[in-house]
C-alpha cells in the first residue's frame, strides 16, 4: 500500500516554523486554507488553553473570523496547525480526542529536536492518527 503525500509550499512551511520558534514557550496554533487543494494561506491564530506550555485551544472568535476570510477567498480549510515546544511532533492523548475536522490535515512542528525544527502530518479520525507524507514544493 502507498503512502500518501501532500506537497507543503515551502512558504507556508517556513511560515510555520518561524511561528513556532518565535514562540518556542508556547503552543502555537492555527490553520491553513487552500485553493483547488493546494494550501496557500496561513491564518495564525492566538492559543487560547489554559496551559499554553503543553497544549492549545484556537481562540473562537479568531477561528470564526479565519473561516470567513476563506470563505471570502474562495478557500477551504486544508489544515489545522499547532507547535509541540518540548514534545516529539506527533499527536498527543488530547490532541486525538480534541480533533474535530477529520477531513483537515494536523500539522504538528516540533521544537524538542536539537538544532532541527520538525514538521509531520496526520489525519485524524475518531481517535486516531494516521500519518500523511509531506514534501516541500515550490
Amino acid at each position: 500500500m502507498s503512502k500518501e503525500t501532500i506537497q507543503i509550499p515551502r512558504k507556508i512551511a517556513n511560515q510555520l516554523l518561524h511561528l513556532a520558534q518565535t514562540s518556542s514557550d508556547i503552543e502555537v496554533c492555527g490553520l491553513i486554507g487552500s485553493k483547488h487543494g493546494q494550501p496557500c494561506t496561513c491564518y495564525p491564530i492566538t492559543n487560547t488553553a489554559e496551559h499554553v506550555q503543553q497544549s492549545f485551544q484556537l481562540d473562537a472568535s479568531e477561528q470564526i473570523a479565519a473561516m470567513v476570510a476563506m470563505r471570502h477567498l474562495d478557500e477551504d480549510l486544508f489544515a489545522i496547525y499547532h507547535s509541540h515546544p518540548r514534545s516529539p511532533a506527533t499527536p498527543s492523548y488530547a490532541d486525538l480526542k480534541q480533533s474535530a475536522y477529520p477531513e483537515a490535515l494536523f500539522l504538528i512542528i516540533s521544537l524538542n529536536i536539537k538544532g532541527v525544527l520538525e514538521m509531520r502530518g496526520f489525519k485524524i479520525n475518531h481517535n486516531s492518527a494516521q500519518e500523511i507524507s509531506l514534501s516541500l514544493s515550490a
